[in-house]
């Protein structure tokens, strides 16, 4: 008589029907953003060395990659800018005529214009944040030599307002300045953009994984670093305290940055709050993954896949990828 227990696990791993039958977690393309990278000109379409496959797209190339995007079924896109100009407030991330005002205002008219079907049209989200924009690369004006926070969060609050006015339809601010959530709320509230939501950038750690990002958006700081404003890697408590100060302040959706290394915070925060929650995919960790497929070294196909299902199992709602269009085409 056997003594092997009843129950044998690898039954229902036999065939490619059974696991989809049983499996527990589905990534789907409902649940990408795609983040693009806006530039001035014309048609610009320059891929950045330190991230194959990811372009610095003028507007009018950007308008058709989101055409391209909306095809595939990727509901969102996030947008950053590279200006014509730099100065100490980041005045063109607030101006009226900046190049994310201008992409935003193409999009809506041109992907999401009252032709389209409304079902199909993609939701434009805007990073709100001033270090691509001042000429010494933080987050905020500096004074003294240190960022000034709350000097910040009339300019942030006034580069939302911009972009919704523009036609965005939701706003991401990822400066981590203290009290930004709640800037931000109320200025989209009194301009008349109560139906605007706001995801946070509300966990968002002092990475070496942002390296290539720094590259494309030409954001490095030019003196010290952002460890004073972004979080310590090595703290979890302090990323659900400042995830609950931002539900308090008015986020709608609150997003950990970066993903891979994180994704006992992405747990805990969806554990504990129960909101909506993005998980971002960040440039160091698509690089990564393109460097060593590029070398034969992984399956790309695979190894991007595994890792989006991961973070959807981790308790990601929404993921921003730089994979997002390859990923679509694979789903």
């Amino acid at each position: 008589m056997s003594t092997f227990p009843k129950l044998r696990m690898r039954r229902l791993r036999q065939t490619e029907t059974l696991r989809r039958m049983v499996r527990e977690t589905h990534l789907c393309v409902d649940d990408l953003v795609y983040p693009m990278f806006v530039v001035p000109g014309r048609n610009v379409r320059a891929e950045i060395p330190s991230m194959p496959g990811c372009y610095h797209l003028s507007v009018d190339q950007l308008v058709e990659e989101c055409k391209a995007v909306r095809d595939l079924g990727i509901p969102g896109v996030l947008l950053f800018g590279i200006p014509e100009t730099k100065d100490a407030l980041g005045s063109q991330a607030y101006a009226p005529d900046g190049i994310v005002q201008r992409a935003v205002a193409a999009i809506a008219s041109q992907v999401n214009g009252p032709e389209s079907d409304p079902a199909s049209r993609i939701e434009i989200i805007t990073d709100v944040c001033l270090c691509e924009y001042t000429n010494h690369g933080h987050c905020g004006p500096v004074c003294g030599g240190r960022v000034d926070n709350d000097a910040a969060l009339e300019l942030l609050a006034r580069a939302a307002v911009s972009h919704a006015r523009a036609g965005a339809t939701m706003a991401a601010p990822s400066d981590m300045m203290d009290g930004r959530v709640a800037a931000i709320r109320a200025a989209l509230d009194e301009a008349g953009f109560q139906d605007v939501p706001i995801m946070s950038y509300a966990a968002k750690y002092a990475s070496a994984f942002y390296g290539p990002f720094r590259d494309a958006a030409d954001s490095a700081p030019q003196f010290g670093d952002r460890r004073s404003y972004q979080m310590d890697p090595a703290n979890a408590r302090e990323a659900l305290e400042e995830v609950r100060l931002d539900v308090e302040e008015g986020a709608d959706i609150v997003m950990v940055k970066p993903a891979l290394a994180y994704m006992d915070i992405i747990w805990r925060v969806k554990e504990r709050f129960g909101r909506p929650v993005a998980a971002y995919n960040v440039s160091g960790e698509y690089a990564m993954i393109k460097a060593a497929a590029a070398r034969g070294w992984l399956d790309e196909k695979r190894v991007v896949l595994e890792i989006l299902t991961g973070l959807k199992r981790a308790g990601a709602d929404i993921i921003l990828t730089y994979s997002a269009r390859d990923a679509a085409g694979w789903l």
